[in-house]
């Protein structure tokens, strides 16, 4: 595709994009949730970070700038959990919000698939500048909906494991397995995306050019 020239930045570009935002989606909500739950108990930890989720979403909307998709499912995920931890007061369900919140939002990337708007390109241009004509070669729209669909796998094979283990271990258990299972998941899953990237990224580059129009 020797017309439209592109590159994938490299991974410590990409790295110092990418982290601010999940640090803000991910890893803070998680710390403020914990640090809550110590001081504040389970119900005070639910409505702290709900707070902080939908402080940061409002923050961006009051000074005009665009809300990252990793927020709005945060958001998605955190207002569940929330609803589910203030109705019940259940160890077991305590543990069983977050993966209640992954199944939904895995159903979220199959129906995007379906609606023909895949959620991982959403994702990737929260971190990554992709050219228009780029974004509409077919090559890259498959890839985005194969890949979209593979998370949303990826996503359904946690929930589905750590529930498994909530079920069937005590809680110390439960914490230490699943957290390494769920990093081996996830961790080969976003080796393989980033590969595949950038692979679909450098068969661009021989494509063979449109034929001038007669």
């Amino acid at each position: 595709m020797s017309h439209t020239p592109f590159t994938l930045p490299r991974l410590t570009v990409l790295a110092r994009q990418a982290v601010p935002r999940l640090l803000e989606a991910v890893v803070a909500p998680l710390a403020v949730f914990y640090t809550a739950f110590a001081v504040l108990g389970e119900n005070g930890a639910m409505i702290a970070v709900a707070t902080w989720v939908y402080a940061g979403i409002g923050w961006r909307l009051i000074r005009r700038t665009r809300v990252p998709a990793t927020m709005f499912l945060a958001a998605l995920a955190i207002t569940a959990r929330a609803l589910i931890g203030i109705w019940s007061g259940s160890m077991t369900v305590f543990f069983l919000q977050p993966e209640l919140g992954t199944i939904c939002i895995s159903m979220v990337f199959l129906a995007s698939v379906r609606l023909g708007r895949p959620l991982v390109q959403k994702l990737t241009l929260d971190y990554v500048h992709l050219p228009s004509v780029v974004l509409r070669n077919e090559r890259v729209r498959r890839f985005f909906a194969r890949i979209t669909l593979l998370w949303a796998f990826v996503l359904l094979a946690n929930s589905t494991v750590s529930i498994w283990l909530l079920l069937h271990n005590s809680v110390g258990t439960y914490l230490l397995t699943r957290t390494l299972i769920v990093a081996a998941i996830t961790g080969t899953a976003a080796t393989f995306s980033i590969w595949a990237f950038r692979r679909v990224l450098r068969r661009l580059h021989h494509d063979p050019a449109p034929a001038p129009a007669a």
